[in-house]
């Protein structure tokens, strides 16, 4: 579990690269000044999980305990739940789509996924 835990970490890792640059170069020219930080606030909760989930990955490689399991699913669902919903609220903006706010309504969810992740990898390490 823990290499393709590390894998898809990498992958990840790429395309937070990948819309945080897109987000630094080409987004500021299509929506005002809070969806930007709107999606810097994405890019950046995006990235700390990265890291979070690599370093799931590399626990996963010396104790594959449940705990750790059930946080990189929690990471995982976090980054597409919280910077997602950020993400896609920003590129609906941009696209002078509106009417979408309720999306905002799914990144707490993510926020909850982040945290209980967090809790998770205690558990973990008190077992």
């Amino acid at each position: 579990m823990g290499k393709p835990t590390l894998s898809l970490a990498f992958l990840l890792g790429a395309l937070a690269v990948a819309l945080g640059a897109f987000g630094a170069h080409a987004l500021k020219e299509m929506v005002d000044e809070k969806s930007i930080q709107t999606y810097q606030t994405a890019v950046q909760y995006h990235f700390y999980h990265v890291i979070a989930l690599a370093l799931t990955g590399v626990l996963l490689n010396s104790n594959a305990n449940g705990w750790y399991r059930r946080a990189a699913g929690l990471f995982i669902a976090g980054i597409i739940f919280f910077s997602g919903s950020l993400y896609t609220l920003t590129f609906l903006k941009a696209a002078g789509v509106t009417g979408m706010n309720w999306l905002g309504a799914i990144t707490p969810i993510g926020g909850v996924c982040f945290i209980a992740g967090w809790l998770c990898l205690f558990a973990g390490t008190r077992k």
